[in-house]
């Protein structure tokens, strides 16, 4: 597969007044391939919008190398930009503007054929309100109308930067469904969210970054198993019995509040057989595996219960698969972006 984005050693740094120099991204790498919905992750203050705009040619990078559709960025963006369709951060609007005559301003300005908007409108679920004033939109529609600019172009890459921002579920579930449909016509997409349940729904692949630098990089499947412990939640009528049962045939087992958790191993067979052959019966088996966020919360150190600051995160712990893990990424280097 070709590369529709690639990064490669990018870095930035700020300077200003109040706090002096900080590093917002350091020597990250990023590579989506054609045809991939690539979620990209990160804490707030982790450098994911700065990585964004240094690569559509919005803030300049300090360092690095960065593609888009094969061009390099950003001196030759200007040769791809009627084939990529982006929204990073808030969208901003004229607000005495209708959703239509913003479009069309649009579409005028890029050459694009007025036919689309009523089709655009459409995709995002617009067309009833398009003749009212942007101003009186709720941020989630105002979400809405920035999707539908970004895919006036009929773009060959997607960048989105919190497309489900103040929408409802409905409209999430809608946004997702959108993703879809345009992976399915082959459009590349990079999706940035902090609706990680979303994530891991949509995306083929992911990559995560945090204080600048990535973490974890890879097909989704890849990057949860790297954390899954084997884990499995047991309930039965005696769990002081079946702790003593478990630990005897040599397997990790931890007690908790109604449950047992029994640690490594594949084969569900083993626990239910070693405790059946002395009578204790299992009532529950259920496979405990990870998920994306609490993968993203391991790897970024952004454990809820712990008081932080913006990217106040920790070192992520060792002992992932290092093909999916940058284990050089794991250094704890103060980062504000």
């Amino acid at each position: 597969m070709s590369a529709v984005i690639e990064i490669s050693g990018l870095r930035k740094t700020f300077h200003t007044l109040r706090q002096g120099r900080r590093v917002a991204v350091d020597g990250f790498d990023l590579l989506v391939e054609a045809g991939q919905v690539h979620g990209f992750l990160g804490p707030n203050g982790s450098g994911k919008t700065t990585t964004l705009r240094a690569l559509l040619g919005l803030v300049r990078a300090d360092g690095g190398r960065m593609s888009v559709l094969g061009a390099e960025s950003p001196d030759r963006l200007p040769e791809v930009a009627g084939r990529v369709g982006a929204i990073v951060e808030s969208p901003q609007f004229f607000g005495n503007f209708t959703a239509r005559r913003t479009l069309r301003l649009l579409a005028l300005a890029g050459g694009v054929p007025t036919s689309r908007i009523d089709e655009v409108l459409d995709q995002v679920g617009l067309r009833d309100r398009s003749e009212e004033r942007v101003k009186g939109y709720s941020l989630g529609m105002k979400q809405r109308l920035a999707v539908a600019s970004a895919l006036l172009k009929q773009p060959e890459l997607l960048i989105l930067d919190e497309p489900a921002n103040g929408l409802d579920p409905a409209g999430i579930r809608e946004m997702r469904d959108l993703v879809r449909s345009l992976a399915a016509a082959g459009v590349t997409v990079l999706l940035s969210s902090h609706i990680l349940a979303e994530i891991q729904l949509i995306c083929d692949h992911v990559t995560i970054i945090s204080r600048g630098q990535r973490v974890a990089h890879g097909r989704v499947d890849d990057v949860l198993a790297g954390f899954d412990q084997h884990e499995w939640q047991v309930r039965v009528a005696e769990p002081e019995r079946a702790v003593e049962l478990l630990g005897r045939a040599g397997l990790s087992v931890t007690a908790h509040p109604g449950h047992l958790v029994v640690a490594g191993v594949d084969e569900p067979e083993l626990i239910s057989r070693t405790l059946g052959e002395q009578g204790l019966w299992v009532r529950e088996l259920i496979p405990l595996r990870p998920d994306l966020e609490s993968v993203f919360l391991e790897l970024t150190g952004t454990t809820p219960h712990l008081p932080r600051q913006v990217d106040g995160s920790g070192t992520p712990p060792a002992g992932a698969d290092d093909v999916v893990i940058d284990l050089d990424a794991r250094e704890n280097r103060e980062v504000d972006a």
